[in-house]
């Protein structure tokens, strides 16, 4: 888990997925960009630390999975509520990014580490 008193400069990375493999690996990815993830395992609960914490730089998340909304929708409310946090979603059974925010970037599944790696140290710098 992410410490609350993290150093300043730390960059941090909500990650949303519900299949666990696929949610430490992309925590692994995060990592491996040079960020700090914080890994949950369903949109509720990123809405809940969103409310919580004014220190995400990135959502990562999945398009489908349970809960009171999808990754569709999380990404819509995260650009409503929370505008300066940038928006990385994956999905393995969409193949356009029609419905996103503005801004959002969006990789089909399986997705190549190295482009999500590149992607995200894009959008902290």
């Amino acid at each position: 888990m992410v410490q609350e008193d993290a150093p300043p400069g730390r960059k941090f990375v909500l990650v949303v997925e519900d299949e666990p493999l696929l949610l430490l690996m992309a925590g692994d990815i995060v990592g491996d960009a040079g960020l700090e993830a914080i890994l949950v395992p369903n949109a509720d609960e990123a809405i809940r630390i969103l409310e919580s914490r004014d220190d995400i730089s990135i959502v990562f998340t999945d398009v489908r999975m349970p809960g009171s909304m999808d990754g569709i929708r999380l990404a819509a409310a995260v650009r409503n509520r929370w505008p300066p946090i940038k928006l990385v979603v994956v999905s393995g059974h969409l193949t356009a990014d029609a419905d996103l925010p503005q801004g959002a970037r969006f990789f089909r599944k399986p997705y190549a580490s190295d482009e999500i790696i590149s992607a995200l140290r894009q959008l902290v710098a």
